[in-house]
């Protein structure tokens, strides 16, 4: 096959595609309806129908005063500009198809009575039919994509050539030109105003889209400090009430049954609810609550009482038994605080203790609480790494979830490098001196009675 012969064959299967497409954009009949104007409502259509009827009346009598046609084809001629005007509002591309047929047929019927006279009439397009097809591709690139639009206006352009062009006429004033220029106004006008309410409709969606995704944080925000909440304090007072019910029968002598069983109903009950509160704070910290998570994000929700103070000992110990030499100092006055409080310094302690082993090794670190007559203040700090720190797989939260615990009991926390090349964690945590309410001290290891 020769060079040439390619070249033809591909040409060929380009036309091919084209016409393929061609057909599937023109050839239907399917519905597209003009929606009601958000502010006039069905003026629109209103305004369609009015140039409907002035286009029928004024089409039928130019087409019979002047192109010497009879009445009764000459008013259906323009009954069926008309009619395409309307089938616009509904059906846009079947539409445009009668509005064109309508202006051939209009065109070869007035060619055929054309006489040498004084008026020369406007052929092919006659004033009535040129806008009854500026209102159908007006309407019709309104609502379809913009390559039907422009496919529409070249055979449109395609047929008036043909026609004026190529057939021709004696005797007329041409309008083709004019004509495909209006249209092609139209057509852009027509595409230009659908972008733009698209672009509208778009933002319209993409502020939507942002208000519920600002909506959800916020509610994931909430739902995670209600749950940090609870967690901190009621599961903590439903442990306690647990273990104070199994406690109680030994420090009676000779409990009677009834006691016993009572105790045991409060312990039980108490276990329950615990049980059930964790479920619920799982189902609060889940951005999904169908799969309810751990603090660290896997699995059900935790089920171990929280830890205080109380338990700072075993913690600096573990933290040893992990390579890392911790000294602790504890000064002021001790007393009780509220169980939020002990928490919240338990974890910040944790926390830092953990950075420290994460991100200097080799350090040594000091932990001290000072306890003040408004507050309880705690400091972790350590000393220069003497080695270089491992990649760390951590999500980089730990300092944010300190400062939450501070802000959420109105305290505040500072975090700085110190100038020997180590770290300081620094916090304090207001908690009002309480004595004389049935808020229980913590009672610690060194505690003497």
């Amino acid at each position: 096959m020769s060079k040439l012969d390619r070249v033809a064959d591909k040409g060929a299967e380009a036309v091919l595609r084209w016409l393929r497409v061609l057909r599937d954009d023109l050839w239907t009949l399917r519905a597209d309806p003009l929606p009601p104007s958000v502010w006039l409502r069905w003026l629109p259509h209103g305004i369609v129908c009015l140039a409907g009827c002035g286009v029928v009346l004024g089409d039928a009598n130019q087409l019979s005063d002047h192109g010497h046609l009879v009445s009764g084809p000459a008013f259906l001629i323009a009954l069926g500009h008309g009619a395409a005007m309307l089938l616009a509002l509904w059906y846009p591309v079947p539409a445009w198809w009668a509005s064109l047929a309508t202006t051939v047929v209009a065109a070869m019927a007035v060619r055929a009575r054309m006489a040498p006279d004084e008026y020369r009439f406007t052929w092919p397009w006659t004033s009535a039919g040129l806008i009854s097809h500026l209102f159908v591709l007006l309407l019709l690139a309104l609502r379809v994509r913009t390559r039907i639009s422009v496919e529409a206006l070249v055979l449109t352009g395609l047929v008036t050539y043909v026609v004026q062009g190529l057939i021709g006429a004696q005797n007329y004033q041409p309008t083709g030109q004019i004509a495909v220029t209006l249209f092609a106004t139209a057509v852009v006008l027509g595409i230009a105003l659908r972008g733009r309410r698209e672009a509208r409709a778009e933002l319209v969606q993409q502020t939507t889209l942002t208000a519920e995704e600002r909506a959800r944080r916020t509610l994931l925000e909430e739902r995670s400090r209600i749950a940090r909440e609870l967690h901190d304090v009621v599961a903590h007072h439903m442990s306690v009430v647990s273990i104070q019910a199994q406690v109680a029968p030994h420090l009676v002598e000779n409990p009677s049954e009834e006691l016993k069983e009572n105790l045991v109903g409060i312990r039980q009950n108490a276990l329950d609810a615990l049980t059930e509160l964790r479920r619920v704070l799982g189902v609060l910290r889940s951005e999904h609550p169908a799969s309810p998570v751990r603090e660290d994000g896997s699995g059900a929700a935790p089920h171990a009482p929280q830890p205080t103070l109380d338990r700072l000992g075993a913690l600096v110990e573990n933290t040893r038994a992990a390579g890392l030499a911790v000294t602790t100092e504890v000064t002021g006055a001790r007393r009780p605080l509220p169980p939020g409080v002990e928490l919240s310094a338990y974890r910040i302690v944790q926390e830092a203790l953990s950075n420290v082993l994460r991100h200097a090794p080799g350090a040594t670190a000091r932990v001290t609480l000072a306890y003040a007559p408004h507050g309880l203040g705690v400091e972790v700090t350590n000393t220069r790494p003497t080695g270089e720190a491992p990649p760390s797989a951590g999500a980089g939260h730990g300092l944010l979830g300190m400062r939450e615990r501070a802000a959420m009991l109105g305290g505040s926390l500072t975090t700085r490098p110190r100038s020997d090349g180590g770290y300081r964690v620094a916090a304090h945590l207001p908690a009002e001196f309480r004595a004389g309410t049935g808020d229980p001290a913590p009672q610690r290891k060194d505690d003497t009675p």
